[in-house]
């Protein structure tokens, strides 16, 4: 009998993360200001996209500003310590989530 295939955590991070990136991109205000504090431009944003460790950037900018987070997760009917959670399976995340 097969099981199911069912995402791992980290999968889940990656959606989520890709969620997050198109959430910040769906506001203008929202995007520059992740390109200002970022240093990057949208050419990097888009190479960058399918990479696990800037995926792990978007949520760490989210998890950086509280209302952005508290924003966010709602939309995506999931509780900010979720995405902390998430997080963590993405490569270069703080141990301080």
């Amino acid at each position: 009998m097969m099981r199911p295939k069912t995402k791992t955590n980290s999968e889940e991070a990656e959606i989520l993360a890709i969620n997050a990136l198109g959430f910040l991109a769906s506001d203008g205000e929202r995007l520059q200001r992740f390109m200002d504090l970022s240093g990057l431009d949208v050419a990097a944003i888009r190479a960058g996209a399918a990479r696990p460790a800037f995926l792990g950037g978007i949520l760490d900018h989210l998890l950086g500003d509280e209302s952005l987070l508290l924003i966010f997760a709602e939309e995506q009917q999931l509780r900010p310590e979720r995405i902390a959670e998430l997080r963590r399976k993405l490569p270069g995340a703080a141990v301080d989530f």
